[in-house]
């Protein structure tokens, strides 16, 4: 499989490139030159196939030979050691939860396969060594730092908005050690991610460091999370029904990968992109214009993005914006309208929802008003990783998972910066 890069003036290249490279020298994200429907066969007898097999047969397409059958499902076997269950909340409206893995969030799946396709690739010890500069709204650092722990050849770096991520989100990535590295930005998610792009620019800083991007803007990081739409698909006792899945959206490449799961047969009716106050891409499907703006503060912070990346991968897959509404509908929820979505979950089926599967609550919903339909909205990380939010609004006290009871108490290590210049600094000279 080879990936070309969505500005179109850089060379194709091998997965393992876009891998190492995250993102194209035309500064492009990549995209598979190709996307080929799975057996039909497949689908009508997915019942019989364990978690396992079911992603491989869904990622072997894009990866080709690189990594050989018996090393590519292992890879997939250590990447899903957790559950992913479907839990029923209202006729007609459940939930799939992805937050089983070992830092509570849907981005375990997608962090820990990259992880391991590095450690793949540098197993002969003589690559080139890496560092993975990543910003986070709140779970990708997370998941990044716990995926990346420890594999040989690669240093993290980290940057994470000062005093807009939770407590349990902060010590899950400054509290690691190792090669794990978390840089404090004085300043919003849009600032520390100005910074990363404005590196990967920077040739003076890339002719002395080899970097590469862990945010799904890398094709390893999102790929894998077609996964779990096909995991949902399985679960489902009535396959007949029109299948609807809603998804919380932030920087979209978890709802990108759902509509890839679509090109690939997967039976889905429709998909809702659910987001909070952020809402560029609902305004984009009112007005057909897109227009960054600056990211709002909300409840729901891992997806508070003015610019989501993975809209252009979106446009990609389809020919026209005719053909993408037919397969994608974008609503915007206030952090109001969130609050009360969570009260009305907890009260009919006693579910405690975070705030963003809240917002895909009210997505789903929706759209289901005057449509039939079988609905699951995602629910992407556990309610205890936002108790700020979840405890005051639902007057109800969240005891700490074992995940998280491993890391609160220790010690916060982080490096404070404001500029570009100190995270430039930093990674020539530091590290």
């Amino acid at each position: 499989m080879q990936y070309y890069s969505l500005n179109k003036k850089a060379p194709n290249v091998s997965f393992k490139n876009a891998v190492v490279k995250g993102i194209a020298p035309d500064k492009g994200l990549y995209f598979p030159e190709s996307i080929s429907p799975l057996a039909k066969g497949f689908f009508n007898h997915i019942e019989y196939f364990n978690n396992t097999e079911i992603a491989y047969e869904v990622i072997k397409q894009f990866i080709g030979d690189e990594i050989p059958e018996k090393e590519l499902k292992e890879i997939i076997n250590d990447t899903l050691n957790f559950d992913f269950p479907v839990v029923q909340i209202k006729k007609n409206i459940a939930t799939l939860e992805l937050f089983h893995g070992p830092t509570m969030a849907f981005k375990d799946v997608g962090a820990r396969f990259m992880a391991r396709c590095f450690g793949y690739f540098n197993k002969d010890k003589k690559a080139t060594k890496v560092t993975v500069l990543v910003a986070t709204s709140g779970d990708t650092g997370g998941a990044v730092a716990s995926g990346f722990l420890g594999v040989e050849g690669v240093d993290v770096v980290i940057l994470y908005p000062s005093g807009k991520v939770s407590n349990v989100q902060e010590k899950q990535l400054t509290t690691l050690g190792q090669n794990i590295k978390a840089l404090e930005v004085n300043g919003t998610f849009d600032d520390c991610q100005a910074m990363v792009k404005k590196a990967f620019l920077d040739e003076e800083l890339t002719s002395k460091r080899n970097l590469t991007s862990a945010n799904s803007i890398n094709v390893a990081r999102w790929l894998p999370q077609m996964f779990y739409f096909f995991f949902a698909y399985k679960q489902l006792k009535n396959k007949k029904k029109d299948l609807v899945f809603s998804v919380p959206s932030g920087n979209f490449g978890n709802i990108c990968a759902g509509l890839m799961a679509q090109q690939l047969g997967l039976p889905v009716k429709q998909f809702i992109a659910a987001t909070n106050a952020n809402n560029i891409v609902p305004n984009y499907f009112e007005t057909g214009v897109y227009t960054a703006k600056p990211s709002k503060q909300t409840i729901s912070n891992a997806m508070d993005v003015g610019d989501p990346s993975n809209f252009v991968r979106i446009q990609e897959i389809y020919d026209t914006d005719k053909e993408l509404k037919k397969h994608l509908t974008s609503y915007s929820f206030s952090d109001d309208d969130t609050r009360d979505a969570m009260k009305e979950i907890k009260k009919k089926s006693g579910y405690i929802a975070d705030p963003h599967g809240a917002v895909g609550y009210l997505g789903l919903k929706k759209y289901l008003k005057n449509k039939k339909g079988q609905g699951i909205f995602l629910e992407t990380a556990h309610p205890v990783k936002f108790l700020d939010v979840v405890e005051p609004v639902l007057n109800e006290t969240i005891e700490y998972p074992q995940q998280i009871k491993n890391v609160i108490d220790k010690e916060k290590i982080s490096i404070k910066i404001s500029t570009y210049q100190e995270l430039k600094d930093y990674l020539v000279t530091t590290m």
